[in-house]
């Protein structure tokens, strides 16, 4: 073998394995030495410890690799804060404030009083080393071959095996400026993958000017390193010079990340990951076909095309661990990343939007469906404005339902939220349509990347709110009035309409449908004969979703009607209700894309785990 190893004199910092002995000291990562299929099966296991809030996995034996697996590091939120170096994820919103909120006067008191403040801004920039553990031992030319890697195929649909927690790193082949981003990768051959750079994406951006220039693209993709910077890699940096994924995982660590030049590219790599892929992506190659994926959604990403990245080398550790997640329904291991985000970035939307007390991100909304956003409420519009404003800073462009809430109202509490906006937004009037760009993955929108959007004012009124022409409802012109009267009513005898499977009422307002549909305008005929149905008394919202949700679980009705909704196509006034049409759309109703599946697991894994989890020796509860 051509294999080279080097010595590593790199300082001790974070890095995957550190991270994995300090949760198995703690009792949150167990260790699983019977034979594991990467083929579905750990899938099953990792996508039932996730909702449990089960320990993380090392997978000792996993079929056809010699390398161990481990996953759901990030499983939980507390172990989350923990990756993080703090106590818990509201401690990164502390922690950026404190950073940003530099004193400006005072003389040579108020400069001293910088001095702390920049010395943590001084860890920042990526430490520079010789040589680490990710390069003790180098394959390349007949050595790289990706299916030696304990890669997962995730879902039964997936195209293939996917690399799920890729670093994946560019420079922009004109200003030199370092890229990391985090995109799947479907395993096309023994030294090829797919990159998934979606059209927002800075890979993109360096892609097309390699294309411009007639060059090939240098990528490097690290696979494990510290924990911090796993997270930096999947976070909405703003487009600060000098910021760059290497310098937020250095903030946050308190200690600047080690990185070395790549063997075979001109690239820095992190020094304590556990793999590195080096290669290009060659822009005048065509593209291949990509997918399908079992993706954040939910839902497959059906396939489509995308660049194809060239292994010319594999770099890691002696004894590596391959790190990996899954995603899919939610709650999954993504939320607690976004969650970080949310906390991270909260001091800056306050800076531009300080009427801004807090924001969430439900699961249900799989990060860009859904944004609940409480404010100080001083004059009317307010809400509009904030909502407005969310969708100018970065990625929140991609939201689609943003809910405004007053301040008093705890945003991560999923059921007081929809209680707010049945007692405070009346349909029509504190209801208000847009649009904009959209996430790609949403398979439901107006176009690839463009579609409807909704604000939802559930603010305490002003009169001169409540006053609106807007309004629908008789009680809203009355002189005087605040707010409407709202009295919700449960009735006891829910129609019977062609084509509901399940349905329910619910005391705050809500009628929820599960909806078989055979034909198009079938949605809005339900919503027209309901509307004017006396069981519709004291309803606010009709939810039409598909005939597999769970309507006694609003965690899955709003899952399933956020990723199936174009609100300017979708959510619209019928009398006194809001109708929310989360069915499946046809193409005779001029939907032309292809409507995915969502996903699920075979029934054949579920009962082999079932009946092999005594083996694993997991906890029971987390069955």
């Amino acid at each position: 073998m051509a294999s080279a190893q080097k010595h590593s004199p790199v300082r001790h910092s974070p890095d995957i394995q550190s991270f994995m002995r300090l949760l198995e000291a703690r009792g949150e990562l167990v260790r699983v030495s019977v034979p594991v299929d990467r083929d579905l099966e750990i899938t099953e296991i990792a996508d039932r410890l996730v909702k449990k809030g089960g320990p993380a996995v090392l997978f000792e034996n996993v079929k056809g690799s010699d390398f161990p697996l481990v996953i759901g590091l990030l499983g939980t939120r507390q172990r989350t804060a923990l990756a993080l170096g703090v106590s818990d994820l509201d401690d990164l919103a502390a922690k950026v404030r404190h950073l940003i909120d530099l004193k400006g006067g005072g003389g040579l008191g108020g400069l001293l009083g910088n001095v702390g403040k920049l010395r943590d801004a001084m860890n920042l920039p990526p430490r520079r080393v010789r040589s680490g553990p990710a390069q003790e031992i180098v394959w390349t030319g007949d050595e790289v071959d990706l299916a030696r890697l304990p890669i997962l195929k995730c879902w039964p649909l997936d195209g293939g095996p996917f690399v799920t927690l890729p670093l994946v790193i560019t420079r922009d082949p004109e200003t030199g400026e370092r890229n990391m981003g985090m995109y799947r990768m479907q395993v096309m051959g023994k030294n090829v993958t797919g990159m998934h750079w979606q059209r927002h994406k800075t890979g993109t951006k360096h892609l097309e000017k390699a294309r411009r220039l007639g060059k090939r693209l240098p990528v490097a993709v690290a696979i494990g390193g510290d924990p911090a910077l796993i997270y930096a890699a999947t976070a909405p940096l703003p487009p600060i010079p000098g910021l760059d994924e290497f310098a937020l995982a250095g903030y946050l660590r308190g200690q600047r990340s080690p990185v070395m030049k790549g063997v075979t590219v001109d690239l820095d790599v992190p020094a304590n990951a556990e793999f590195i892929l080096e290669g290009y992506v060659d822009p005048q190659e065509d593209w291949a076909v990509e997918g399908p994926f079992g993706d954040h959604t939910g839902f497959y990403t059906l396939p489509d095309l995308y660049p194809r990245f060239h292994v010319t080398a594999i770099t890691m550790r002696r004894d590596p661990v391959y790190p990996a997640t899954i995603v899919g329904r939610p709650p999954m291991e993504d939320a607690y990343l976004i969650e970080a985000s949310e906390r991270l970035f909260l001091p800056a939307a306050q800076m531009i939007l300080p009427e801004i007390v807090d924001y969430h991100m439900p699961p249900a909304g799989v990060a860009h469906n859904l944004v609940v956003v409480s404010i100080r409420k001083t004059y009317p519009g307010q809400a509009y404005k904030v909502a407005n404003g969310l969708f100018g800073l970065g990625q929140m462009m991609f939201a689609k339902v943003v809910v405004v809430v007053d301040e008093a109202v705890p945003v991560n509490d999923f059921a007081a939220v929809w209680r707010e906006v049945t007692a405070k937004a009346v349909p029509g009037r504190d209801t208000l349509t847009t649009r904009g760009p959209t996430d790609v993955l949403d398979h439901s929108s107006r176009g690839w990347g463009y579609g409807g959007k909704l604000i939802l004012d559930a603010t305490t009124k002003l009169p001169e709110e409540v006053g609106s022409a807007a309004s629908s409802r008789e009680d809203q012109g009355k002189e005087g009035a605040v707010e409407p009267l709202f009295v919700p009513h449960t009735s006891t005898d829910l129609p019977d309409f062609g084509g509901v499977l399940a349905q329910r009422q619910t005391a705050d307002g809500y009628w929820v449908v599960a909806l078989h549909k055979t034909r198009p305008g079938q949605a809005q005929a339900l919503a027209e004969a309901f509307a004017t149905h006396p069981a519709a008394s004291g309803i606010r919202h009709l939810l039409i979703a598909d005939e597999q949700t769970d309507v006694q679980n609003m965690q899955d009705v709003w899952w399933t009607l956020l990723n199936n909704i174009d609100p300017e196509r979708d959510v619209r006034q019928v009398g006194p209700l809001l109708v929310w049409d989360g069915a499946r759309k046809l193409p005779e109703e001029g939907f032309v894309r292809a409507w995915p599946p969502k996903i699920e697991m075979t029934p054949e894994v579920q009962r082999r785990v079932e009946a092999r989890w005594h083996l694993y020796g997991l906890p029971e509860q987390a069955r």
